[in-house]
């Protein structure tokens, strides 16, 4: 493994957080910071305040593999051999995936799941227990412990065990858990009213319960995490919860932001989606026993997967409809976080920059910045990136012996993609 790590270096948490792995690369990031480093924090908050941006320069330097100083393009990439043939949508996907027949090789271990959920979410308090049916039976899809259960299964082969252990189920159901607690703090920064359709846990019992069971739910996968008695999946799943506030901090500190970098947006989308669905199947790999070079890969997977679903998103906030995305269009350009596509328009339209800088505040702006988005041809660099960051999914998984799980774990990429074919 030590190796590959030269010139296949893993993707950290945010630019002050590369340290030196020891091996050649050892490029500074000091020029790519200073020039946002006096941003405003928390503009949205408090506009025409200025103080400088958080910084964390943490020192647990673990092994070489983790960390590096390499530029964000070359960690954003992942741990790859050699590039098999990229995806070709237009060539390799003839039909609709749809995300049932994906997980049905691991339908019966979600159904467990789907049992247990709200049994470790604990009887004590009722409001607490509403708020977790609320949430719960709001139709999710259950991601990320499907990925859990495919990651398990793919490499259980492996490490020659027979099923599941009881840690992998484990695993998945604070997965969920976590995700589900980040679903309700999220509703209530968002101020949003409806979630799968439904009334969020805010709406329904106000913003102080929604915190609390939020909190709560938080502090109950930890309790269970601690109780599965592995210090390496304990440091992966703590530090998921970290980032979440990590990526809310970030975005808030770059509202109506025109000089928003990519690397500044891939690395806040880690941190609010991929860490923990790099978590999820790392995790998953660690619990069959594999060897180090194996969870990690499968940390590449999950990681580049998840990158690839928040680009296809925001992209989709920009092309669906309000009827299909359950909000109005733009919602996220709206609130002044510039995503992917926008911030490729940006390089090509400087109205554009006047209308955001502006916040909207002319009748009609916000539906003439979604049309120059769309002109500008930031959509379609936009897929590209999602693209790229799917390809890297696909190739991070030729370390697994061929099993329906993998190929679940495949479609489950081209799904994704599927959406904005």
């Amino acid at each position: 493994m030590m190796s590959m790590t030269c010139h296949n270096l893993e993707f950290v948490r945010t630019r002050l957080d590369f340290v030196a792995c020891g091996c050649s690369s050892n490029a500074p990031f000091d020029k790519l910071h200073s020039k946002n480093s006096s941003k405003g924090l928390l503009r949205s908050v408090n506009r025409g305040y200025k103080s400088r941006k958080l910084q964390c320069c943490r020192r647990d330097v673990g092994r070489c593999r983790v960390f590096s100083t390499k530029t964000p393009e070359t960690l954003l990439s992942g741990i790859v051999p050699a590039p098999p043939p990229a995806l070709d949508l237009k060539k390799e996907s003839t039909s609709t995936i749809s995300l049932p027949n994906l997980f049905e090789v691991v339908a019966d271990d979600l159904q467990t799941l789907n049992k247990n959920l709200l049994s470790i979410v604990g009887a004590e308090n009722p409001v607490l227990m509403s708020a977790a049916k609320q949430i719960f039976g709001a139709g999710g899809k259950r991601m990320r412990p499907a990925l859990v259960f495919l990651v398990a299964r793919a490499t259980a082969e492996i490490a020659g065990l027979k099923d599941l252990t009881k840690e992998h189920r484990r695993l998945a159901e604070i997965i969920e858990m976590i995700h589900t607690a980040s679903l309700i703090h999220d509703d209530v920064l968002d101020e949003s009213d409806l979630r799968r359709g439904k009334e969020t846990v805010h709406q329904l019992y106000g913003t102080r319960v929604a915190v609390l069971a939020g909190d709560f739910m938080f502090a109950q996968s930890s309790w269970y995490l601690a109780n599965l008695e592995n210090i390496e999946v304990i440091k992966l799943i703590s530090q998921v919860i970290k980032d979440f506030a990590s990526g809310e901090i970030k975005q808030a500190s770059s509202l109506f932001d025109c000089d928003v970098e990519l690397d500044e947006y891939l690395i806040k989308s880690y941190y609010k989606t991929a860490s923990l669905i790099a978590a999820s199947t790392k995790g998953a790999a660690i619990f069959s026993g594999v060897d180090d070079d194996t969870s990690e890969r499968m940390y590449q997977y999950g990681k580049n997967l998840g990158l690839s679903f928040q680009v296809v998103d925001d992209i989709l906030d920009f092309t669906q409809s309000a009827e299909q995305l359950g909000k109005p269009a733009g919602s996220d350009l709206a609130k002044g976080n510039l995503t992917a596509p926008v911030i490729f328009a940006l390089e090509k339209e400087s109205k554009l920059r006047d209308i955001i800088e502006s916040e909207f505040c002319e009748t009609g702006s916000l539906e003439e910045a979604i049309n120059l988005v769309k002109s500008c041809g930031g959509i379609e660099r936009a897929r590209e990136l999602a693209k790229e960051k799917a390809d890297l999914a696909i190739q991070n998984l030729q370390c697994l012996p061929s099993s329906p799980y993998r190929l679940a774990m495949e479609e489950f990429v081209k799904y994704n993609l599927e959406r904005i074919a």
